[in-house]
């Protein structure tokens, strides 16, 4: 069975903890980072963690990734996103790779704020995975041994700002505001018998109470073996490291299709982004101030159940 593990901040000190059924059975161990976490207590440990509980109301949760981990992103990672993100998905046959920077990663009920610059504030919910182990060579990731390499899941939603990430074509810039990260509330540890479950979680996403994004893992493009597999031949991670696998379609973005992309690639730049720009203020699911965002992630029989993001959007000072 899965472990639903929080990191959270009471009386003046940083625990981690089991959940279950709203109460919080701190771990007897420091554990300073996601990673060390991870590397030195296993699952069945947990299930027998017990003694003195704490409600969840009476302690403030922070992010079950600590800052000290790697942000790595899977973009247009499902069929539906790709189409409204302007792509033929059955044209683009490569994993879109790009980071986020670790300083915006933030408590699952953090506000959100919104940059004075940032005119075009967007959402994105995504399923993220915790690396279980270091990884610094090529390795050949399988359904059959995923248990040795993923830890957990996390909600991640990956905010971004279109008028940055798209014309300037800065993914990293446009995603990385500080809040643009909320991670958790809870991570959920996993063990082998788990995995299945990666194939068949639903993804929802509202803006005051409006279902903006519902999808499921089933409909991953590049799944998490086939992912994992390609990004050790790239790059080294460490156990505690997040990989966000990509959103759902129904973002506020929206781009204009392959055809229309050819002509405008035809016109002057100024042009070109004048007009995208225009498209997007007639966009009225951008998010603006007041605005509440909630995301969650759950299995149809309730044995995965992420918690519930809820970030509401407040403009910078």
């Amino acid at each position: 069975m899965p472990v639903h593990v929080v990191r959270f901040e009471h009386q003046n000190e940083t625990r981690w903890g089991v959940l279950r059924q709203g109460r919080i059975s701190p771990l007897p161990g420091r554990y300073a980072s996601t990673g060390e976490l991870i590397r030195q207590v296993e699952v069945e440990e947990l299930t027998n963690v017990h003694g003195d509980e704490l409600a969840l109301d009476s302690v403030k949760l922070l992010s079950p990734i600590t800052r000290d981990q790697q942000f790595v992103c899977q973009g247009a990672n499902y069929r539906q996103h790709m189409i409204e993100s302007g792509m033929d998905p059955d044209a683009k046959h490569f994993n879109m790779i790009f980071t986020k920077a670790q300083s915006c990663i933030v408590a699952a009920d953090s506000d959100l704020i919104k940059p004075r610059q940032v005119r075009f504030l967007d959402y994105e919910i995504e399923l993220g995975l915790v690396l279980r182990r270091d990884i610094t060579g090529k390795v050949a990731v399988t359904d059959a041994n995923l248990h040795e390499f993923i830890a957990g899941v996390v909600i991640v939603n990956d905010y971004s700002a279109r008028d940055i990430q798209i014309p300037q074509m800065q993914f990293y810039k446009g995603k990385s505001f500080r809040t643009f990260g909320p991670v958790g509330p809870y991570l959920c540890l996993l063990q082998k018998n788990d995995m299945r479950y990666l194939k068949e979680l639903q993804l929802r996403l509202t803006v005051n109470g409006e279902v903006r994004q519902s999808d499921s893992t089933a409909n991953l493009v590049h799944g998490p073996a086939e992912t994992l597999s390609e990004l050790s031949g790239v790059q080294d991670f460490v156990a505690g490291d997040l990989i966000a696998t990509g959103t759902p379609a129904g973002c506020a973005l929206s781009v204009p299709s392959p055809a229309k992309q050819r002509i405008a690639a035809l016109l002057p730049e100024h042009i070109k982004w004048k007009a995208f720009l225009k498209t997007q203020a007639g966009r009225s699911q951008y998010l603006k101030a007041g605005d509440l965002v909630e995301a969650s992630i759950r299995s149809a029989d309730g044995v995965i159940d992420l918690g519930v993001q809820r970030n509401r959007v407040v403009e910078q000072a």
